[in-house]
């Protein structure tokens, strides 16, 4: 699932790779279905890991590392890290974000599916 402060691009791309939660979990005859929750520190790179942090991704190292982030065209990437950059030094974007600050742990939709006996 998409975080939900991503550009439109990022939303649409995951939408249409990953497959619906209810489908994984029929197929696996999973038993039980529970929230994974993203701590605001969390040490995965995965795209909704620096929910908090959005200045990780001004860092080509971690964008590089982002499954996401290498199937965006450049077109799209870049002058999406220009406004980013630019809303982080103005202050923008903590003022447009401020209760995320507050939060320690994020719901973006991950589960964890547990099947078997």
């Amino acid at each position: 699932m998409p975080c939900p402060h991503a550009r439109p691009e990022i939303r649409e791309l995951d939408h249409a790779r990953f497959t619906p939660v209810t489908e994984v979990a029929d197929a696996l005859d999973a038993h039980t279905v529970l929230p994974f929750s993203i701590p605001h520190d969390f040490t995965d790179g995965f795209q909704c890991a620096y929910w908090r942090r959005p200045e990780c991704y001004l860092d080509p190292a971690i964008r590089q590392a982002s499954s996401t982030f290498a199937q965006l065209p450049p077109s799209v990437v870049e002058p999406a890290i220009a406004r980013l950059r630019a809303d982080l030094e103005s202050g923008t974007w903590h003022r447009r974000h401020a209760d995320l600050l507050a939060q320690q742990t994020m719901d973006y939709g991950y589960r964890l599916l547990i099947a078997g006996g």
